[in-house]
């Protein structure tokens, strides 16, 4: 019998992991993944972060980098590896977790390795767990590629030929800034072109160090601004989003519709001759598999502040936790710190 059982080891795992060593308690980390920091380097090869090194510690162990270096996959993968080292957490790998029954005032795990009991379990899977298509992709000749961002590599696993980026989030954008960069045959883009862009540095201090002197990650989505901000579009961050879209190979055709073997209509123009789809559409959240615990109607757990309305079963690294920081690197450790203190 575990005290706490933590799902996820990536920044949330970890972060809620120091608190809980800090205060000399047994637990154990599972994650599905066969090391630390495979949901970072199972991404695109290009992606890197939009928060500088120093806007991305976790408890107590700086990001290892310059101040103003914008990390890559590869570097926080690594940045975790390091941390769990540390502080020698007990992690166990290749662990998938299926489901979660309570039993009077415990849990049990199942999981594809082995069944685990805790008296507590801290859910630190994060937000992303389905990737998202729409239905009509089902309806498309098998002759195009379609890749979800979530398993787009790089461009040289795309056909030749033109290819149709659907998705107007910070990974569509990215996406389509490295492939119109990579190749000369057109590449359409599917989503809003009108959306707000922010840069990465305003007046020689970096985005984030405004974000931080003003508070605009720290106002609680219970405040009214917290929840103007939390309801509004988010922009994009870094991306220059209208240099991409004036490109000679680039073609915005507005949002995707339908589809039907070779032919995509979108809002302006029907599409014949797409090789390639790279679906940039986000994902869906996936709690089913813990028996008994209440869903609001987007699919996430109900909760205050990760506290669940099952006692026993907390949540962290959730979009909007408790702040616009709550889902970030350097952001996570406020809540695992409010968390650990509440359980404790």
């Amino acid at each position: 019998m575990k005290d706490f059982v933590i799902i996820g080891a990536a920044q949330a795992g970890l972060s809620m992991a120091y608190f809980l060593k800090q205060k000399q308690k047994e637990f154990l980390i599972i994650d599905k993944e066969k090391e630390i920091g495979a949901s970072w380097l199972n991404r695109w090869s290009t992606l890197k972060l939009f928060t500088p090194a120093e806007f991305n510690h976790l408890p107590d162990v700086p990001f290892p980098a310059a101040k103003g270096h914008y990390p890559d996959k590869y570097e926080v993968a690594s940045y975790f590896k390091h941390y769990a080292e540390t502080f020698q957490f007990p992690i166990q790998l290749n662990t998938l977790a299926q489901s979660i029954q309570k039993k009077n005032d415990y849990f049990i795990i199942r999981t594809n390795q082995q069944d685990i009991t805790s008296k507590h379990v801290i859910i630190a899977t994060g937000p992303f767990h389905v990737p998202y298509t729409p239905k009509f992709h089902n309806k498309l000749s098998d002759s195009i590629y379609q890749v979800h961002s979530n398993y787009y590599k790089m461009p040289d696993q795309l056909q030749k030929g033109p290819t149709l980026v659907v998705g107007g989030g910070d990974s569509g954008f990215q996406i389509l800034d490295e492939i119109s960069k990579h190749t000369k045959e057109t590449t359409y883009f599917s989503g809003d072109t009108s959306i707000r862009t922010l840069p990465q540095e305003i007046l020689g201090k970096t985005l984030w160090w405004w974000f931080t002197i003003t508070g605009f990650l720290s106002f609680s989505k219970m405040s009214w601004l917290g929840k103007k901000i939390s309801q509004s579009k988010q922009p994009i961050i870094g991306t220059d989003v209208k240099s991409i879209i004036k490109r000679d190979s680039v073609k915005a055709v507005g949002y995707t519709i339908d589809a039907e073997e070779n032919t995509i209509k979108t809002a302006t123009k029907t599409l014949t001759d797409v090789k390639n789809i790279i679906w940039a559409t986000g994902y869906k959240p996936n709690f089913e598999w813990i028996e008994d615990i209440e869903l609001a109607k987007d699919g996430y757990p109900k909760h205050h502040r990760g506290i669940s309305t099952t006692e026993g079963i907390y949540f962290i690294g959730l979009p909007w936790l408790h702040t616009r920081g709550s889902a970030t690197l350097g952001g996570v450790k406020k809540d695992a710190a409010y968390l650990a203190n509440h359980i404790l």
